[in-house]
Formats: structure tokens, C-alpha cells, sequence
């Protein structure tokens, strides 16, 4: 019996590959199992149009350069060869050799699988065969309108939650303990950074070398298809964070594949991002496009993922973005073919998951991120909202005396709030390179810090948008995120941060319990300002609305004094309760009770009822009708 032997054929895969509409790219290229009358047998492909000669080495023919040559298919452009006795985990690369007589040794672009870093083979492996019980979430999430939903985002870095001496948490025991962490948090979803394969820690996984591969730091595939059907059984989504623009420039990987620029653009010049010492992808050819729109689709349909969260979106559609003054031939700076690239990848996206979603992380104010193609938009479903976030971290990092000066820091996100369906982020960008820590920016005294970011928290929560917090903001950690170190869990001794996840855990339960917050969190329908200019006393109220006009009354102070006696107007002669309120003792405030407040006939910014509240220094309340106890009118 041959060990190795050729198929050719597979016109139709190679003919929708070079057009750019193989969708299920990754069932073709790479390395497959299958079997024949014979047994099993290995197919491996390979896409090198310039090559010279491309070899198979691998723990199957222990390396030998020479014994496993690969031959064209009818195209000229893709290699195979079929192999007998080739085991799961074997590891291998491609043995290519150039125009130039260049050798290269390369990891397989198509591959499910790959050795343990510092080692950079890939590794046959069979991604057929999970057996998946999420049935129930996946029906949950064909009828759930996620716009119209609670999203509460916990944003992970699987390398530095927590680890047990110097040793990471495998998938398996995050189907645990992070699971359990979750659940008591009532998060409801989690954003994975990067998952797929990458060679150097330091990169946060945004630097890739493997589009189909689970990285495997933390177990093999199967692994980690566990831990997301776990998450789905327990009711949290799941997000993966993927990373489209560009590719790392290690040798074993995508760069020079076949010793031309294959994936990145043939200019050198466009082809280097300075920015981040990558190679940016060629959006021009088809096959490219193709590579990555399959890894997308991948990521859907073998891994069950929510949502993909696309990374550097701003540095994809403008040339000059990194600060190079790249033009096109009429003077405009738009990427034209990446911003095609995005239309068909979340086109192509809702045909075939058409209940999954697609974040766009975009920094700038290009216009309709979130319209579908057919509106002229770019067809992401939600943007995280930068603008927001910067513009709030600014005013909370002023001592407070200042913040009067400045209230439309406060205000000014909502001119814009409904253009686009944002999420409003404190991502891991916000705590690193010494930006400091979410509660190292708040001003003042050890306890004003725990008092303003519950407040922070909870103007995030009132304001529309999903909401995004990294692992670490919600238990106060002091320290910036360190990659190589885990969350510094032992705060938790202190009764201050214990309160401050007492709070979180709080808020998650109360924002997803109101509808208010995002039963109409895309449309002024569902906010109404009463209280927008007390800029002297940094001060600011707004309802937010349910379809029903059910409504919730949100009041914060950003000062550390007392406000005493604040008209509110509410719409009706009522009892109105305080349903939370920051400065709560059991949450580190100071407060052992909340007020019922009876409304009076008299009338106060619009409204035709008012009551008066007692409001604490840096705190949020939020406050409601109580239906049982309405007033006769006299």
C-alpha cells in the first residue's frame, strides 16, 4: 500500500476559492481526515502560487525534507498529497522552496490546531465530533432581539485571571471557576481576548499567526469548545475578540508565505504596519478575503461564539490612520477595498448565523458603522462607543472643584447616543501603559475612590449603550493589568473592595431587571434629560424608559457635598422609592437607609409633580414609581 498518494479534483472548492466565495474554506484547505476502503488517510493543502517546490516534514516522517513531496492541483496554485498512518497531534509544517531556491519552513494557515509556544508546528487534529448541549441557549438566541436586551460584558484575558503558582487555568477548569465567577457576578456575556493561536504573550494575543487555531496555552480545541457550551448552559454569551487588519511577521507564519507577499500587500510599503510592527492583509485579493471571512464564519459555527469583536476597525477603512500619508488616486483617505472586505464579511455573517453579532472597535467618527450595507452602512451591529468613554474618564480623573467647568463632558454623549448601537467600554486599554487602574483615576481620599467609581459604575449603567467592564474593575484592583500576572484577587480581604463586588454584582442583577435600561436603548424614546444644566453643582438627572413609559428617575452628584432637599420633578402624585442607591453602607457608602419620598402639587422642569431628595456626596440614585402606593389625587 502507497503511503502517500493524490486526489486532484475539488474544481468547484478551488473555482469559489479564487473567487472569493468559499465559505467553508476551511472544510478544503489545511489538513482533513477521511477515510476510504484502505482506512484512514490525511489530506493536507496548501495555498503557494509561487512556489517552487512545497515538501510535507512532520513527527510522520520524522522531518526528512525530501520524502513527502506535495503536487499542484489544476490551478497551479494549491498543493496536496494524501498520507497514510498520520496520528492525531502529529505536528508538521510546509517545506517550501521559493523561486529564489529559498527554503521555508511554515506552519499550515488552515490548521485547527498547533504546538505549545515557544514550538510553532501545527498539529493534525479532528475538529468533527464535539458533542454540543446548548441547544436551549441557541433557540434563546434565534428569538432574543439584542438590541432591545441586557448586555453586561465581562471582557477576559484568559492568561492573567487567575492562575494557580506560575501555571495558567486550563479551559477545562475555566468551565468552572469562571463560569461560577460569572454567574455570581450576573454578567451576561463574556469577551474573550484573543484566543486563536500566537507566538509572544506580550502581543494580549492581538498578533497572530493561526486563524483557525485555539490557542493552545490552555488545552486543545475541544477544550475550549467545552468551556463556551458550559457558558451557554449557563445562560452567559459568549464574545471573541478577532483580529482582521494585520498578522504577526514571525517566520513560521503568513509573512512571505511562499516567498512573495502572499497575504500582505505586495508594496512593502502598505504592506508594513509601523504601528504595531505587523503586516497588514491585502483586501484586494479575493483569496485573502476569502481566508478571512471562512476564520469568521469558523469561529460561528465550530466554536458556537455570540458575537466576534473586530479589532482596529479605524485602522482597516483610512490608509493614513498609522500616519502615513497614503492616498488614493483621487486625494481620499478611505481604504476602499478593506471597507468592502467589512461589508461582505457582516453580510455574509447574518446570511449564515443570522442571530450572531459583530462589534466593531472604532475610534473615530465615520459614519454609519452600525447601518446595515443596504442603508450604506458598514453593517457591524454594535461600536464601542470611545468618545463616551474618553470624554467621561477625563472628567472623573479632575478633582472635583474643576468638574463644574467641564459638564458637558458629561452631557455631550448624548447628541450622539442613538447614531449608532454602541457599547460603552472600560476595556483592558484603559488600565495599562500607565494610564493607571479604573479606581486609581478617581480623585481624592482611599474612600472617595471606592465612592466614585460606584458612581462612575452606575452613570455607565444608566446610560444607553451595552455595557463592557475588564476583569478587575469590578473588585477594585489598585494595581495597572500586567499581562503576566493575575488579578490581584487578594484585595478582596479588604471590606472595601468586598463591598465594591457586592455592589457590581448588584448593579449587574438591578440593570438587567429594568427593562428601563434597554427595553428602547437605540431611540431618544427610551431617555428624557429633567436635569442637564446644574453644571455649578456637577450635577445631572434623566429618566430612562421602558415601551410601556414605565420609567426610571437616575440622579448623580459628582461633588463630595451633600444635597439636601433637590426638587425632582416626577408625572405623577405618587410614593416614589429609592431602588438603588450607591452610597448604601452595605456597598462601602455611609448611608443606612433609603427615603420614600411622597411627590407634591407642585410643578418643577416640565414635570407637574415634584419631590424633594436628599442627595449624598458622590453617589447615583435611582429612583421609581411605586405602583402599590399611588396617591389619590385630590
Amino acid at each position: 500500500m502507497e503511503k502517500y498518494f493524490y486526489q486532484g479534483n475539488n474544481e468547484t472548492d478551488v473555482y469559489l476559492f479564487h473567487e472569493g466565495n468559499n465559505n467553508n474554506l476551511y472544510k478544503f484547505l489545511g489538513s482533513h481526515i477521511y477515510s476510504d476502503d484502505l482506512g484512514t488517510y490525511t489530506r493536507f493543502l496548501v495555498w503557494a502560487p509561487n512556489a517552487k517546490h512545497v515538501n510535507l516534514v512532520g513527527d510522520f516522517n520524522d522531518w526528512d525534507d525530501y520524502s513527502l513531496p506535495l503536487q499542484k492541483l489544476h490551478d497551479g496554485e494549491i498543493w496536496e498529497i494524501c498520507l497514510r498512518d498520520v496520528k492525531i497531534f502529529d505536528s508538521y509544517k510546509y517545506r517550501i522552496v521559493t523561486q529564489d531556491s529559498e527554503v521555508l519552513y511554515k506552519a499550515d494557515p488552515f490548521a485547527f490546531h498547533s504546538e505549545l509556544r515557544p514550538k510553532t508546528a501545527s498539529k493534525v487534529y479532528d475538529i468533527e465530533g464535539y458533542t454540543w448541549n446548548d441547544k436551549k441557549w441557541l433557540k434563546k438566541r434565534e428569538k432574543t432581539d439584542r438590541f432591545h436586551s441586557p448586555m453586561s460584558i465581562y471582557e477576559i484575558n484568559l492568561s492573567s485571571w487567575r492562575k494557580y503558582g506560575e501555571n495558567y487555568l486550563s479551559y477545562i477548569q475555566l468551565a468552572d471557576e469562571l463560569v461560577d465567577y460569572l454567574k455570581e457576578m450576573n454578567y451576561t456575556h463574556v469577551e474573550f481576548m484573543p484566543l486563536m493561536e500566537h507566538p509572544f504573550d506580550g502581543s494580549w494575543g492581538y498578533q497572530l499567526t493561526g486563524f483557525f487555531a485555539a490557542t493552545s496555552r490552555f488545552g486543545c480545541p475541544k477544550d475550549l469548545m467545552y468551556l463556551i457550551d458550559k457558558l451557554h448552559q449557563n445562560d452567559i454569551g459568549v464574545i471573541m475578540d478577532w483580529v482582521p487588519a494585520h498578522f504577526c511577521r514571525d517566520d513560521f507564519g503568513l509573512r512571505k508565505f511562499d516567498g512573495s507577499n502572499l497575504f500582505e500587500k505586495s508594496d512593502q510599503y502598505l504592506a508594513d504596519n509601523d504601528q504595531w510592527g505587523t503586516l497588514n492583509f491585502d483586501f484586494s485579493k479575493k483569496e485573502v478575503v476569502n481566508f478571512l471571512i471562512s476564520s469568521a464564519l469558523f469561529w460561528f459555527k465550530y466554536y458556537h461564539s455570540d458575537g466576534l469583536r473586530v479589532d482596529a476597525v479605524a485602522y482597516m477603512i483610512y490608509l493614513n490612520f498609522a500616519g502615513k500619508d497614503i492616498r488614493n488616486e483621487d486625494g481620499s483617505y478611505e481604504n476602499k477595498e478593506a471597507i468592502e472586505f467589512i461589508k461582505k464579511l457582516n453580510q455574509t455573517i447574518k446570511q449564515e448565523f443570522p442571530s450572531a453579532f459583530v462589534i466593531a472597535e472604532e475610534s473615530t467618527s465615520w459614519p454609519n458603522v452600525t447601518k446595515s450595507v443596504e442603508e450604506n452602512g458598514l453593517g457591524f451591529d454594535f461600536k464601542w462607543n470611545m468618545g463616551w468613554m474618553n470624554d467621561i474618564i477625563k472628567y472623573m480623573k479632575m478633582d472635583p472643584i474643576f468638574r463644574k467647568d467641564h459638564h458637558n463632558l458629561l452631557t455631550f454623549s448624548i447628541m450622539y447616543a442613538f447614531n449608532e448601537n454602541y457599547i460603552l467600554p472600560f476595556s483592558h486599554d484603559e488600565v495599562v501603559h500607565m494610564k493607571n487602574s479604573m479606581i486609581g483615576k478617581m480623585p481624592g481620599t482611599y474612600d472617595e475612590k471606592f465612592d466614585q467609581i460606584r458612581l462612575l459604575y452606575s452613570f455607565m449603567f444608566a446610560h444607553p449603550g451595552k455595557k463592557l467592564l475588564f476583569m478587575g474593575n469590578d473588585i477594585g484592583q489598585f494595581d495597572e493589568w500586567n499581562e503576566y500576572k493575575e488579578v490581584t484577587w487578594e484585595v478582596l480581604e479588604y471590606e472595601k473592595h468586598q463591598k465594591l463586588k457586592h455592589f457590581m454584582k448588584d448593579l449587574n442583577k438591578f440593570y438587567i431587571d429594568n427593562d428601563e435600561f434597554y427595553d428602547m436603548d437605540t431611540s431618544y424614546s427610551g431617555f428624557q434629560w429633567e436635569d442637564v444644566n446644574n453644571a455649578n453643582e456637577s450635577l445631572i438627572i434623566f429618566e430612562r424608559i421602558n415601551s410601556k413609559n414605565e420609567k426610571i428617575i437616575c440622579i448623580f452628584n459628582f461633588t463630595p457635598v451633600k444635597r439636601e432637599k433637590y426638587p425632582v420633578g416626577v408625572d405623577d402624585y405618587a410614593l416614589y422609592s429609592v431602588v438603588l442607591n450607591s452610597s448604601m453602607k452595605k456597598y462601602g457608602g455611609n448611608l443606612q437607609r433609603n427615603k420614600p419620598y411622597y411627590s407634591k402639587n407642585i410643578e418643577h422642569n416640565d414635570r407637574k409633580f415634584s419631590i424633594t431628595v436628599d442627595i449624598e456626596p458622590f453617589s447615583a440614585m435611582f429612583i421609581k414609581q411605586n405602583k402599590l402606593r399611588n396617591i389619590n389625587k385630590k
